[in-house]
């Protein structure tokens, strides 16, 4: 019955899908997305400051892909958020949901009030990704299980023949995890073409920098050996964001990695590249200074 199963889904997985053409962002596309952006940064410095509690540093960088996904690239509808042809966003770093949640809330799916029930008692939005909270996919904390998560949705979107992506975002430190690997190879041998992952590379991990608990490099060489499809880009410019994004949408027979240099707590300035701030909230005066540095 196993053999049967695979056998299937490998041929399942060899169809090609049309590819999705994102318009091209001008200047004033540009100045919207950052602006969009910045409002985005502060809410996350509010939620975990009203909370006192939360990971800022790794919201902040992933903030700005978060913005040219949900406002330029996928298909999601706020008001019907189990949408069947919707595509999917799984945020595989859960503790940097604050991101997630603000991004949510400006597309829609809940009121921006809810933003500041952020961890509270029988609140939607908790610490880490729940899918009780609208739009979000997958419960989700317990890091490594994103990317094997999305990759079954990739493959029942082949078998029901549903014509839509599903994107992973990862942390860095993440990629520790050897789940993360048997995963990578899985997507690979199913030629999972509408299958999206992101590594937000913003070098940080918990208490300390990547390369002082595990080195990573060559990042993307590994990923290529394990048969993806590897764009690099900054992370924090949306042009170049969307063109990974678009490259990503344009690939045949292999998944796509885009691995996304990002400064952790970037926008606030005693928050960037400071592993003090990955799971610490800002205290009353951190929080003056941030959100006047955020105005």
């Amino acid at each position: 019955m196993g053999g049967k199963r695979t056998a299937r889904l490998d041929k399942l997985a060899y169809g090609s899908k049309t590819s999705e053409v994102f318009p091209a962002l001008g200047d004033g596309d540009i100045q919207e997305l950052e602006a969009i952006a910045k409002e985005l940064r502060r809410n996350i410095v509010k939620m975990t400051f009203t909370a006192a509690s939360g990971h800022p540093g790794g919201s902040l960088s992933e903030i700005d892909i978060l913005t040219v996904l949900y406002f330029r690239v996928l298909r999601v509808d706020p008001e019907n958020p189990r949408w069947e042809s919707r595509d999917r966003f799984i945020l595989s770093k859960a503790h940097a949901c604050p991101g997630l949640y603000a991004v949510l809330a400006r597309r829609g799916f809940f009121p921006e009030e809810e933003l500041w029930t952020f961890r509270q008692i029988n609140s939607r939005l908790q610490g880490h990704a729940h899918i009780m909270t609208p739009g979000v996919e997958m419960s989700s904390g317990s890091l490594g299980q994103g990317l094997s998560f999305g990759i079954g949705c990739a493959l029942a979107a082949r078998t029901d023949a549903l014509n839509h992506r599903i994107y992973v975002m990862l942390g860095d430190g993440e990629c520790d995890e050897g789940q993360v690997w048997e995963a990578a190879m899985s997507a690979a041998h199913y030629r999972l073409d509408n299958l999206t992952a992101i590594v937000d590379r913003n070098g940080i991990q918990n208490d300390r920098f990547t390369d002082d608990v595990m080195k990573l490099e060559p990042l993307a060489d590994k990923w290529r050996a394990f048969g993806w499809r590897v764009f690099e880009t900054d992370g924090h410019d949306m042009r170049e964001i969307l063109g990974a994004l678009q490259q990503a949408s344009d690939t045949r027979d292999q998944p796509s990695m885009i691995i996304a240099k990002t400064v952790k707590g970037k926008g606030v300035s005693f928050m960037e590249n400071n592993p003090a701030f990955h799971g610490a909230a800002p205290n009353q005066d951190e929080y003056d200074k941030a959100m006047r540095e955020l105005a």
